[in-house]
This record gives C-alpha cells, structure tokens and sequence, in this order.
C-alpha cells in the first residue's frame, strides 16, 4: 500500500477532480487516457463496500483489453493487488473488489453484475447497444460511474455522446476534448514530426482528436493554404451568420444548435481573401452584440454584413445601443441566401477559390472547426456556421480590377476565372 502513488498529469488531475458521474474524454493519441482508465479503476475499486462489487474495464474485445491495460495495472496496483488471473484477466484487490478486463464483442460476460465503475475504451468501435441494454443497466443499484474514452472516428456514437456531455445541460454529463500536445511527457517535435510524413485529415484525427469525417468531396485537402503571418494592404470585411437565440428545453435539441458566426477577411488588390479570423459561439443577444461591435472597433472593415432574418433583427438593437454608447457608428448591410439551396450557395462562393488557391488561412485555434465543418460539408450530421459566415464575404467584398485594365482595347470582355464568365 505504502508504494502505491498516483501521478497524473494536468488534463488528468482536472477530470479526476470534475465531479460528474459520466465523462467523455475525446483524446489523440499517446493523451495518456489509458494511465489515467487505470488509476481510477484502482481507486474506485478500492472505494467499493459492497463484497459482490465489479469494475470493469471494457475494450472492443478481451484481446485488446489484455494488451493495453493488464500489464498496466499489474505495475501500478503493486500491493492492492491480492490475486491476479490471466486466464479471465480479472484481478481481485486486497479489499476483495474485482476488476475485470472485457470485449465488448461478448457482452453476454458482463451481465448479472453488480457494477459500481466502468470504463469503455475506444467506445466509437464498439455497438451502442453495450452501453445502453447490458452496462448502464448494471450500474443503478450501486448508483455507478462511468468513463467513455477513445480516438474520434468520424461522425458516430461515441461523437453522439460527447456532444451530449459538451451542451451540458445533464449534470450527471460531461465532455472534454484533448489532443497529442496535452501531454507534457511527449515531446512535441515528434509530434509535428508525425504531423509532417502523415496526411492532415489523419494527423487531424488521430493527434488533434478531430470528429470530422470524409464524408464529402465537395473540398479538398490539397486545395487549403495556411499562414502564419498577416500580410500588409488588406481591406477588411466581416460577414456574420447569426443563430437563434429562442430557450431550448430538450438537451437532444439543443445540441443541435448553431453558433453565431463572425467571418474576418482581409482582401488584397488582386481579390485574393485571407481569413483573419472566425470567432464563434453561443452568445445571447447581448453579447452577440458585443462581439460584432468589438470585432469593427478593431478591424475597422470597409463593410458588414449580417444573414437577414429573425435574429438579424433581434441583434440591431442592441448592436445600435452600442454603437450609440460608444459614438462609433457603422453601416451594416443585409445578406441574403437569395432563395439559392445552401449547398448551391457555398460552393458557388468558395469551392473556385478554394480550388484555385485564391483563399489563405491564418493559422488559429478557430481552424479545426472550420475545417470539420468544410470536409464534411453538406452533411447534416454537422453544423455549417463557420463555412456560411465566409460564404457570406462573396456577397460583400469589393474588389477594384481597374489597375489590371490599364491599355487594354476596347473590344475586350471580362471573364471570371473564378466561375468562368
């Protein structure tokens, strides 16, 4: 007992002090989720009163689970540890609790019990029904805990549950997503060293924690351009796609949700966009107000736009109260989907530029949201804010050719490269 100690590292210590009953944890790889499956099925094993108690740990099937986490606990547990057997690789700790190791591929094994704590690794792989009809089950009569961790793997239950727990409106649930760079022991030249020889979308994935799945091939990876810097002469406009701001009581609605959107693009003379920033989120009224004024204030754009409709004008008041508060006014012009299909609408706007490099990036934290929105674009099992606020700058941006004109004939005719005429 005495060797045993219980190390953890930051992201850990967090969700080990959270209080919530059911936790998903979204991590990249080598996250060090597994250490931490570990010492909380020790702990709550050691914290169980009841001599029939279990604690499981459950992977997609018992082989899995023997190899990531039996040796693991072997060396961890030390002392807690009274029987060990390899054969149905349960363990039996000095206060008579058992933990017990299993595939989710059998789910006939892990009935009949009494469960005080599980934990369900890579639960994306397994079938809902492990959960929903043999496992949350055995946990009502002890009143148990449970922790869903795993790797996203595109758009599937286990992304289901966590934005479940992320809305937050069930306090018995709770979301967190970490990536490869929450682990301070890893060092993060190996990670960028695996960022460079593996394709975005699976560094994105597997080291980033990203849900976003190919489900579409409107964009292209190939086709994305990045920087790091701003550069100089740029004009600015900001386009806003405004969500709902109508009380939500049903959390399996509300998680369905849209955010508030703010497009920052900065234009060069050419017409070439760069994507300064998308801030989003969901505001009330108020400060959706205040995000759009703070945004002019400090961009000082030649133009703005905001989707027409509802919450267009719910937003006007109190955008105007500030603008009067503050004596800095500006105009804000009405953007409209002109009765085209979305789908229509934003490949319209961004797919040619997109393709012909015309739009650049600047690298942000705002990027992997952009990105999971785009790939998978126009997929209703996600959302489309952040695509539809920079589809919105087509409708705004003005872009002087006249330079490019100079000396040229008066028989001429102008074709766009972009859609062609």
């Amino acid at each position: 007992m005495s060797d045993f100690k219980i190390e953890l590292l930051p992201w850990q210590q967090e969700v080990w002090n959270d209080g919530t009953r059911f936790k998903v944890i979204a991590a990249g790889r080598r996250c060090g989720k597994t250490r931490y499956a570990a010492y909380r099925l020790l702990i709550e094993a050691l914290q169980c009163t009841k001599a029939d108690s279990h604690v499981f740990y459950v992977a997609e099937t018992q082989g899995q689970a023997r190899d990531v986490l039996w040796s693991t606990l072997l060396d961890i547990g030390g002392d807690l540890i009274s029987k060990a057997h390899i054969n149905n690789l349960q363990l039996t700790l000095i206060n008579g609790a058992k933990i017990s190791l299993k595939g989710s591929d059998r789910p006939d094994t892990m009935r009949g019990v009494s469960l005080k704590f599980v934990v369900l690794d890579e639960f994306g792989g397994m079938k809902p029904e492990v959960w929903e009809e043999v496992l949350r089950p055995a946990l009502t009569d002890q009143k148990g805990s449970a922790v869903f961790i795993g790797t996203p793997q595109g758009r599937n239950h286990f992304w289901e549950l966590y934005q479940y727990g992320e809305v937050g409106d069930d306090p018995e649930w709770k979301s967190w997503h970490l990536t490869s760079y929450d682990n301070p022991l890893l060092d993060p030249s190996e990670i960028e060293a695996a960022k460079r020889s593996q394709s975005s979308f699976a560094f994105r994935q597997e080291f980033m924690a990203s849900f976003e799945a190919r489900e579409s091939q409107l964009f292209k990876e190939e086709w994305l351009k990045f920087a790091e810097e701003t550069p100089s002469g740029l004009e600015y406009y900001i386009t806003v796609d405004p969500a709902g701001f109508e009380q939500v009581g049903n959390t399996k609605s509300k998680s369905r949700l849209d955010n508030t959107a703010i497009c920052v693009n900065g234009v060069n003379q050419a017409g070439d966009w760069f994507i300064e920033d998308i801030i989003y989120g969901r505001w009330d009224l108020a400060e959706t107000a205040r995000r759009i004024f703070e945004a002019v204030a400090h961009y000082r754009p030649t133009k703005v736009g905001i989707e027409k409709g509802i919450a267009q004008q719910a937003i006007m008041s109190p955008l105007s109260d500030l603008m009067r508060k503050r004596n800095r006014y500006f105009r804000v012009e009405m953007l409209s989907h002109g009765n085209k299909k979305k789908t229509d609408r934003v490949v319209w706007a961004l797919q040619g530029r997109f393709e012909h490099k015309r739009i650049t990036l600047k690298v942000g934290d705002w990027n992997s949201r952009l990105l999971d929105e785009i790939f998978q674009f126009p997929s209703k099992l996600t959302h489309d804010d952040l695509v539809d606020s920079l589809a919105y700058q087509d409708q705004i941006v003005d872009v002087a050719y006249a330079s490019a004109l100079d000396g040229m004939d008066d028989d001429w005719s102008p074709i766009d490269d972009l859609t062609g005429y």
